[in-house]
């Protein structure tokens, strides 16, 4: 008589929902325990480029200015990246992009136009003032003018603050209140909506044609003066003056 064998069932086990939903959860923290540095690296990196960028354009616009005897004006929407007008003189507009044709810098986009770390072309100011017994165009993009009138005469008269409170930003008050130019990059939500009042006063330079600008660490949306995440540098006017009394531009 055979004896049959017990038949063993294989009872397979899958995955419930409960445990997917509980791994899923536990990669999602693996996943952002990875990207946040990442992220924060990245945004590390478009910072030194940017600073680099800036502090690259302070030595073109110094070397432009020894060897032209005047500063560039800045580029417009419609000048491919070059200053304009062509020649300096009186400019078409007083804060506008850096005229990165003219000085002959990079990165830059496909219109010529000098870009910071995000893609967001690099905004640029210069004085224009024009001193009384001068020529009719401002002093400081007028070729020879500077030399004409002499350093003890010019005036340059951008304002840079570390707020845009206005009892703290002031003539007596501010980080400078005599710069030649100022270059600015703004930062990683260039192409967004404005942060704050510090970073609404760099825009409204554009739109008012001011001479007040702003410049700090950045801070987040809760600040006293909301988020600011722009990069801004600026020529004062007795490095502008050093450098072309040595290439003989100025006495």
């Amino acid at each position: 008589m055979k004896i049959k064998a017990p038949i063993i069932k294989k009872i397979e086990h899958g995955f419930t929902l409960v445990e997917m939903a509980i791994v899923l959860v536990i990669l999602g923290f693996v996943l952002s325990a990875l990207l946040l540095p990442l992220k924060a690296q990245r945004e590390q990196v478009f910072q030194v480029q940017t600073e680099a960028t800036l502090e690259n354009a302070k030595r073109a616009l110094l070397g432009f200015a020894q060897s032209q005897g005047r500063l560039p004006c800045p580029a417009t929407s419609a000048s491919n990246g070059a200053e304009s007008p062509l020649g300096g003189g009186a400019c078409t507009q007083q804060v506008g992009f850096l005229p990165a044709a003219t000085l002959g810098i990079e990165p830059t986009d496909t219109q010529g136009f000098a870009l910071d770390g995000w893609n967001n072309r690099i905004r640029y100011a210069v004085t224009q003032v024009n001193t009384a017994g001068g020529a009719a165009t401002p002093d400081f993009t007028t070729a020879n003018e500077m030399a004409n009138i002499g350093i003890t005469a010019l005036v340059p008269n951008i304002r840079i603050c570390a707020t845009s409170t206005a009892v703290s930003c002031t003539a007596a008050i501010n980080l400078i209140n005599n710069a030649t130019v100022v270059m600015y990059s703004l930062g990683a939500t260039g192409s967004q909506a404005v942060g704050g009042a510090d970073e609404t006063e760099n825009l409204n330079a554009v739109a008012n044609v001011d001479t007040v600008f702003v410049s700090h660490d950045p801070t987040a949306a809760g600040a006293a003066n909301g988020e600011f995440d722009h990069l801004v540098v600026w020529v004062s006017p007795f490095v502008l003056y050093n450098a072309m009394i040595q290439a003989g531009q100025l006495h």
